[in-house]
């Protein structure tokens, strides 16, 4: 069933075809807010926000765009908002977690070295990508996270396909200079 028809039965009352359409997008929707708070359960909280914001909303749907369009600008910006209301909570939570990985030794000291070298790279890469400007971190987020095309994330950010490849290519070069330093670099 086509978005158009779930839409349309979901207007006339039809709560199955809004699951349905949950359903279809839920996956999605959890990715791209990943990629702004790389918490599971923040992820979570934010696509339930997100398909309540649709289901509130689905009557003001214009369809001058694709539904996914629409749902991905929702998802954006409920995952900005969230991390602006919760940037000094994940400061602290961030060093509690590098305290508990120093006190929650393995059995080996090379398995713990390891595995801290790992979430050190991970949290590097993590505060990098957080560190982008918001548009191209936007940008990045729905190429790499949800492999967009470059026309997707153009109408999803209301802007041209030029205008994202010149921010994609300016998130790559900042990540570049900021990760240098994994690579050897």
């Amino acid at each position: 069933m086509s978005d158009e028809q779930l839409i349309e039965k979901i207007l006339s009352g039809d709560r199955e075809a809004f699951r349905l359409l949950m359903e279809k997008y839920q996956q999605r929707v959890f990715h791209v807010a990943m990629g702004f708070v790389h918490s599971r359960q923040d992820a979570e909280d934010i696509t339930q926000e997100v398909f309540i914001r649709v289901f509130r909303s689905l009557e003001s749907f214009k369809e001058q765009s694709l539904f996914s369009t629409w749902l991905y600008r929702i998802t954006l910006n409920c995952s900005i908002n969230h991390v602006k209301k919760n940037k000094r909570r994940h400061i602290l939570m961030d060093a509690g977690e590098g305290l508990m990985s120093l006190f929650n030794r393995d059995d080996e000291e090379r398995n713990a070295h390891q595995q801290l070298e790992a979430t050190e790279k991970e949290r590097a890469i993590r505060k990098a990508i957080d560190g982008l400007p918001g548009k191209q971190r936007e940008a990045f987020i729905l190429s790499k996270y949800e492999e967009l095309t470059q026309r997707e994330i153009a109408a999803i950010m209301q802007t041209t396909e030029g205008a994202v490849e010149q921010l994609l290519v300016r998130a790559k070069k900042q990540l570049q200079k900021k990760l240098a330093h994994l690579v050897g670099n």
